[in-house]
Order: C-alpha cells, then sequence, then structure tokens
C-alpha cells in the first residue's frame, strides 16, 4: 500500500532505493524534528529506533552531553512529533542504554513518551548471557556451563558488567496487536503442544528477553564506525513482532549504521530514515543497497 506525505516537500531529501516488490528505502540527512513534522499524520506503521543517550558518547555532528532538562525537553520534542506519525495501532520500539553512574537516563526517556504514548510492552536486548549447565536441564544438552554473546567489561568494584538494554515497545493506544509467535521458539518439552491452545505449531510467544549479540567483527573503525548502534535483527524482530502484514511504512528518526533500514531491505517493507551525519547517512545507505543486492 503506498504512503502519502503532507503536499510540502520532506526537507533534505538525500536518496531513494528500490526494493523487492515495490517496496522503497528513503534516506533523509538533516533533523529528525523537521522531517517528522513533514509526514502526514498516521502514515508510519512502526517506528524502530535508539536515540543519542546522552551519555557523553562520541558522534561526528552531534553533541551526547546536554544538560539534563535540555535533553529531556528535547527528547518529548521528538516523540511527539514522532507519535503523530503513528496510526491507532502503530507501534514504537525506543532502545534506550544507560551507564552505571548514570542508571535513570532510560526510565526518564520513557517518561517523556509517557506523556504521548502508552507503554505496552518492556522489552530486554540482551546482549550477552551466562548460562549454567545444569540450570538449563537435560534437554537442553549442554555438558558444561556456556557463555555467549559480546560486551564491554566494566573496570569496577561497585557495578556489575552491563548486558542488556531497554527496548520500550510504545503505542498510541496501548492495544496495538500483535504477532507474537512471529518470533516464537518451540517448546523444548513437546508435551506442551498438546497442553497449551496456543501450541499447535509448536511455537510459544518468545517473551520479553531477546538474546541478540553483536555480528563479530574485525575492525572497529571500519566494521561498524558508530559509537551506538543495534543490530539489524534487533529489528528485525520489532518488525515482526508487530505484525509484517500491517506494515505499511517503517521509520527510524535516528538511521546511524542503517540498521533498521537492513532489516526493513530483507523483509520488503517501505522504509524511510533520517540522520543528521552525512557520513553516517551514507554508510547506511550502503549497508541497505548491499542487503537488498543479496535478496
Amino acid at each position: 500500500m503506498p504512503f502519502a506525505w503532507k503536499p510540502a516537500p520532506l526537507p533534505g531529501a538525500h536518496t531513494t532505493l528500490e526494493a523487492p516488490g515495490g517496496a522503497t528505502l528513503r534516506f533523509y540527512q538533516g533533523d529528525c524534528v523537521e522531517v517528522l513534522r513533514a509526514i502526514e499524520p498516521g502514515a508510519v506503521s512502526a517506528i524502530v529506533t535508539s536515540p543519542p543517550y546522552n551519555l557523553g558518547v562520541s558522534y561526528r555532528s552531534y553533541h551526547d552531553a546536554l544538560p539534563r532538562a535540555s535533553y529531556l525537553e528535547w527528547t518529548e520534542t521528538w516523540i511527539r512529533a514522532a507519535a503523530r506519525t503513528l496510526p491507532p495501532l502503530g507501534s514504537l520500539f525506543l532502545n534506550v542504554g544507560a551507564k552505571p553512574t548514570d542508571p535513570w537516563t532510560a526510565m526518564e526517556v520513557a517518561l517523556q513518551a509517557r506523556k504521548h504514548l502508552e507503554l505496552q510492552n518492556t522489552l530486554h536486548w540482551i546482549k550477552s548471557i551466562a548460562i549454567d549447565h545444569e540450570a538449563a536441564g537435560a534437554s537442553a544438552g549442554l555438558e558444561r556451563d556456556l557463555a555467549v554473546g559480546h560486551y564491554k567489561p566494566i573496570n569496577s568494584d561497585r557495578f556489575v558488567n552491563d548486558c542488556h538494554e531497554f527496548v520500550f515497545h510504545f503505542t498510541p493506544e496501548g492495544r496495538t496487536p500483535l504477532d507474537r509467535r512471529a518470533i516464537g521458539v518451540a517448546y523444548q518439552d513437546k508435551s506442551n503442544i498438546a497442553r497449551w491452545q496456543t501450541g499447535g505449531r509448536d511455537k510459544r510467544c518468545r517473551g520479553n528477553a531477546w538474546f541478540i549479540p553483536y555480528e563479530t567483527i574485525q575492525r572497529r573503525d571500519t566494521d561498524r564506525p558508530h559509537p551506538a548502534t543495534f543490530p539489524p535483527r534487533l529489528a528485525d524482530y520489532c518488525l515482526r513482532l508487530h505484525g509484517l502484514s500491517r506494515l505499511r511504512l517503517v521509520m527510524d528518526p535516528f538511521l546511524g549504521l542503517g540498521s533498521a533500514a537492513v532489516a526493513c531491505a530483507r523483509l520488503g517493507v517501505s522504509f524511510v530514515g533520517i540522520e543528521l551525519d552525512e557520513h553516517y547517512l551514507k554508510e547506511a545507505i550502503e549497508r541497505a543497497r548491499r542487503a537488498l543486492d543479496q535478496c
């Protein structure tokens, strides 16, 4: 289904890529609030994004250390602009992290969204996890403890290593239907297939803890030249959970390296990405183009 813009052209138009099945991937360089305000209300089915966390991260074109009040005011501004682009059954998947010495960031960002949207689900993106083989149970077949994923070690006698981030699922009315088994997992105990009404296809809801590690890279400056990004698989999970059949247009107002664009390219879903930094934008477009070439 085509999507519509306001009569006025969007600011900062940059590049359009054609995806299979008639979908388009559009990329804009500029301030996300300006572009969001130019989009027709209700035109965006789902937003998957991760804004700057205001933790002093070194971005190329953005100062990530605003006074807390200014940062939260800006957060409410862009969330208000994003919320108006969603239809009543739309979704905003908002990935927010924190740091041990400033643990309230994610919660304070969520509270800004509360003024405009309902918090329907709180998801946990698990980057690294350790599983004791005894706790996994005999059916898992583990002969030793298992530690998988990637994390940044914290050299501190006060804090543990930080191995997860939040993904807040906001919706306009708190009643957006989800395709819960689109990212479901098979039952380990197959007797549950007959026991539970929802077990007919040997799939259960994955729940709100998603283990999605980063891909192993050789060089950070070339393979992941952005200080804060999420894997395309995280965006893929969000979009499948929302329901692919109800996706008309997906958006990421903080595009970064384009993980959400890559996910949409692979899924054949129309997409709009907004990025302030020209270098990151070019990298995102190239990654999306490579994903399309592999389809």
